[in-house]
């Protein structure tokens, strides 16, 4: 559940970013339809020596579509598109569908994409927003239950607008999980498909 938590958690941040920056640089919120981007991902932990890696992409589109892939080091898809959620990982070279998975998480989550999209970011049920340092977003949660998965979530604004650097999520003491982003592509269409086949 905290994975898929932190999965849906991470692919609607990259609007809140987009909607701050275009308010700076245009005079009001960047339409946000798409995002799409690799990523790296780095977990912390402290009973490991190194942290352990993995390497994957997301594509987001507006209202609630969202793939979020990991490549390395075990593949694994979650797919959401017309209300329904869906995730696959890959066992023995196959892609198999998970149906145990629970996704009460991604529906409170989900809940709070129209706002994120339209900007309105720092009036979230979820998360307290401040603003520590120059391109950087601190999001800090509100209620006990989800501070017990997530202690805070630093958001690294890029330089052009509408685009996401870096997010650590702060897990509790040592623990911590880095997703660096690149490739990144905002407002391209994209097909139904990249939503509903793995």
């Amino acid at each position: 559940m905290k994975r898929l938590l932190l999965l849906a958690v991470l692919s609607f941040f990259v609007a809140i970013p987009a909607a701050r920056a275009g308010a700076e640089n245009k005079g009001g919120p960047v339409q946000l339809r798409s995002v799409q981007a690799d990523f790296s991902q780095e977990k912390h932990l402290k009973i490991l020596a190194r942290p352990i890696v993995s390497t994957g992409s997301f594509t987001f589109q507006a209202p609630q579509s969202l793939r979020w892939e990991y490549r390395t080091p075990i593949r694994s898809i979650l797919l959401m598109h017309g209300g329904k959620v869906r995730k696959f990982v890959e066992r023995e070279g196959v892609l198999a569908e998970d149906k145990g998975m629970r996704l009460d998480a991604m529906q409170i989550v989900l809940a709070e994409i129209s706002n994120w999209l339209d900007g309105r970011f720092t009036d979230n049920a979820m998360f307290a927003v401040s603003f520590p340092k120059k391109q950087t977003i601190l999001l800090t949660p509100k209620e006990q239950g989800l501070a017990a998965l997530i202690s805070s979530i630093e958001l690294k604004l890029g330089d052009q607008a509408g685009l996401l650097d870096k997010v650590i999520i702060f897990e509790g003491p040592g623990a911590f999980t880095s997703l660096t982003f690149s490739n990144r592509i905002i407002n391209q269409e994209i097909p139904a498909a990249v939503f509903t086949q793995r």
